[in-house]
């Protein structure tokens, strides 16, 4: 045999990492674990076995967690939290650090138990998700030492309950409890069923650290522990999961005021160009679908390959997919390890078997026992098939083709998720113009599957909203420092006296640049505190609701606009509102009976001011990633916002919710002050001679309770924002669950309209999308 022959025919010789201190330790609790709850394990309850699916063999016996137990934990959350709040940024940070450090001491432990538990291959435990792990706990210690003085208006929301899933578990208790912990609050943390094993292990060492008793809570169960949290006495509920659970768990907390933060599904499109280098593409796409058995939520499980490059790609790919190993997770060589539970496995091979498109190709061989799936690639799929609309969270690739880089947008964003998306091309022009049209929280840049702690992750539409890690991670976990008083209903005056003018006003509605009459074709008086008709307001429906939405959609150009343009549009608006300032002042005077009319013109002139001035100033960040190349954090339009403007302030308020939307290129639905809509009527003239177009602002006048949920269910507006004094919040919350859309909403609390929140505003009118961009040779 030649040596050439020799190499040839080398293969990798099988090299087992030990779990002999992984089962000596579960061996220290004999093999039965109960909760952590203050600061020790409760004795074990009625059990559950936690399997290895890799062999089927028990690992362990997990206690299922009852009524009393979270009652417990959520005590004794309650109880820890003031205290491990006053201790202070550095208080925290010092814990944190201490986490990092033990899990840096105990790095092979926890990856050893992590592959046993999950299935996935050890070199992915050790070399991924322990040193990620490792990095939350130290990029948060950061956080909360700079805390004080970077956020000093910020406070801790108190209690969170935290549910995650079971394909990055330790990693995602990570990224769950290293924030929540360093902006003050505690948590109650529920891992997943399968995957319950780091958690403990992790809650060992948080005695090891000097976590105080309460502070971190950890109890095991099925999904009906997870319901029980979220329905329990918390503050805010993170969740990662399935887009169907989050649906539910938006709507069993609309209403509550609890804060809620969902990352859930995806489908995310590989896309790769003809001028892509292939073979990186194709070692990327091996990252992309078949790293943790494709039970990854931004897995890049729909590939989109360029029309003439498409048969010499599949061959590269099919070519390296022979060469995948797959078997025993604790084997080094392994590239592909076992499906998570014989459950999963089950529907995975339903959807499979179920689709009659497209040709399959599998690997040939895969171990005979265990939960284990063979790497596949199905071609020649539309991209209308289920199997590339649904989530399949197994090691299958969909894939199509397509000819052109607007058909690549087109069919990438043809689907209801938008986690993430990956973009293959040697044209650095043709991958940033690809970039900002994909919709999707995070664009990685001829590189896949890269996270860090410093850089937000989270999708937009049925992926979820919020972020986790980074600066903009940390809202999720924290509130405006005080305490909010109770909204009162702003009830309007009734009366029946003639006109205050005699010549006969019925305000319009503004739709699409016009003034439209209602669908319904009804109006109401509004009257004056002394009982003197003012005029009449139109009525709106979900009809017109329906309209102005369309309105907007078909202005979708603004969002394409320059900051510049449009902080002139916002001048030009406050201008002409100051030319009619006494007119404006006049209205408020007679529509409230108050004598500060002036002043409320004068602060919304102030608004629009301050807001034209953020419109080409509130930038996007490169954060500071341990990778060579950049992550580019870009700050863009939600879409269209649907709002309900404050009652109390019907000028100023309609104006604080505007002026941030239109200024960070969102186009807007607003819903005006219920009892005193005579100024957002008038306001009309003003934006029709200050050079807005049409469909930017579109203002409905009507009842608030009646309008509510048609705005929140509709599929075509993207976020749903309520300042009302109507009891509404609950009513947007839930209608919100249907597509998962972002909401804001006061929940009966009073907002004071005279401070400037700008920063506020401008985060809400914004979603943050990290594009990743790798350079070098």
């Amino acid at each position: 045999m030649t040596i050439k022959e020799k190499f040839d025919t080398m293969d990798y010789g099988p090299a087992p990492e030990s779990a002999a201190e992984a089962l000596d330790w579960i061996k220290g609790f004999d093999g039965k674990f109960g909760h952590f709850i203050d600061g020790t394990f409760t004795k074990p309850g009625k059990t559950f076995a936690a399997k290895n699916p890799a062999n089927g063999e028990t690992l362990a016996k997990l206690t299922q967690a009852t009524a009393n137990d979270i009652d417990a934990a959520i005590t004794a959350a309650r109880t820890a939290q003031p205290k491990w709040e006053k201790s202070g940024g550095h208080g925290r940070a010092r814990v944190l650090y201490a986490l990092a450090r033990l899990l840096q001491k105990h790095a092979r432990l926890f990856a050893v138990l992590e592959t046993l538990d999950n299935g996935k291959p050890i070199r992915e435990a050790r070399d991924i998700d322990i040193p990620l792990a490792q990095r939350h706990f130290y990029y948060h210690a950061g956080m909360a030492q700079l805390m004080d003085t970077e956020l000093p208006d910020r406070q801790a929301l108190g209690v969170c309950g935290q549910i995650i899933p079971w394909n990055f578990p330790l990693l995602m208790l990570a990224w769950k409890v290293a924030p929540a912990l360093a902006m003050g609050n505690t948590v109650v943390l529920k891992p997943a069923e399968y995957t319950s094993l780091t958690a403990l292990l992790f809650a060992d060492i948080c005695r090891q650290a000097g976590v105080p008793n309460g502070v971190i809570n950890i109890l095991t169960g099925d999904g009906a522990v997870g319901e029980m949290i979220v329905k329990a006495d918390v503050d805010k509920i993170a969740f990662t999961g399935s887009t169907e659970v989050g649906r539910r768990i938006r709507e069993a907390t609309a209403g509550t005021g609890k804060a809620l933060t969902l990352e859930l599904g995806g489908k995310s499109p590989y896309i790769v160009f003809d001028d892509a280098d292939i073979d990186s593409a194709v070692e990327g796409l091996v990252d992309a679908i078949w790293f943790n058995q494709g039970e990854v939520c931004c897995a890049g499980s729909r590939l989109l390959v360029q029309e003439g490059i498409a048969d010499r790609f599949y061959d590269k790919l099919k070519i390296r997919m022979q060469t995948l190993r797959i078997g025993d997770p604790l084997d080094k060589c392994i590239d592909v390890g076992a499906v998570v539970d014989p459950v999963q496995l089950d529907g995975i091979k339903a959807k499979i078997d179920a689709n009659n498109e497209g040709e399959m190709f599998q690997t040939d061989t895969v171990p005979e026992t265990g939960c284990f799936y063979p790497p596949t690639l199905i071609t020649g799929l539309s991209p209308a098939s289920t199997l590339m609309q649904e989530e399949i969270f197994g090691p299958v690739l969909c894939a199509t083709t397509f000819r052109t880089p607007a058909e690549a947008v087109e069919i990438a964003n043809n689907s209801r998720y938008g986690l993430a998306a990956t973009v293959w091309t040697e044209n650095i022009n043709l991958a940033l113009d690809m970039s900002p049209k994909l919709k999707a929280g995070i664009v990685w840049v001829n590189a896949t599957n890269l996270m860090d702690a410093a850089a937000g992750f989270g999708g937009v539409r049925e992926s979820g909203f919020g972020r986790e890690g980074g600066w903009e991670g940390l809202s999720a976990y924290t509130k405006p420092k005080g305490k909010a008083k109770v909204l009162k209903q702003v009830e309007a005056f009734e009366g029946d006296d003639g006109p205050f003018d005699p010549l006969d006003r019925t305000a319009k509605l503004y739709i699409g640049g016009k003034q439209a009459r209602p669908d319904g074709g009804y109006s109401r008086g509004a009257w004056g505190p002394k009982g003197a008709l003012l005029g009449h307001v139109s009525v709106a429906n979900r009809k017109d609701i329906r309209n102005a939405v369309e309105a907007a959609h078909a202005a979708k150009g603004w969002s394409g606009t320059t900051g510049h343009l449009r902080a002139q549009i916002l001048y030009y608006i406050a201008e002409n509102l100051s030319a009619r300032a006494d007119e404006f002042a006049g209205r408020l005077n007679d529509m409230q009976g108050g004598k500060t009319g002036n002043d409320e013109v004068a602060q919304a002139i102030d608004r629009l001011f301050t807001y034209a001035a953020w419109a080409d100033k509130y930038d996007g960040q490169v954060h500071n990633v341990p990778i060579r190349g950049v992550a580019l954090a870009m700050k863009e339009p939600v879409g269209v916002i649907g709002a309900f403007c404050p009652d109390d302030v019907p000028l100023l308020g309609l104006i604080s919710v505007m002026a941030p939307a239109v200024a960070m290129g969102n186009r807007v639905v607003l819903i005006a002050s219920e009892p005193f809509p005579l100024a957002a009527t008038d306001f009309v003239q003003v934006l029709e001679t200050s050079d807005v177009p049409g469909g930017v602002v579109n203002i409905l006048t009507g009842s608030h309770s009646e309008l509510a949920a048609p705005m929140a269910s509709h599929m075509d507006v993207d976020a749903v924002w309520s300042f009302s004094s109507s009891d509404i919040s609950g009513l947007i919350e839930k209608g919100a669950a249907l597509n998962i859309k972002r909401t804001w909403v006061n929940n009966g609390m009073v907002r004071d309209w005279t401070t400037d929140d700008s920063h506020v505003f401008l985060e809400a009118a914004t979603e943050v999308k990290n594009i990743w961009i790798p350079y070098g040779e």
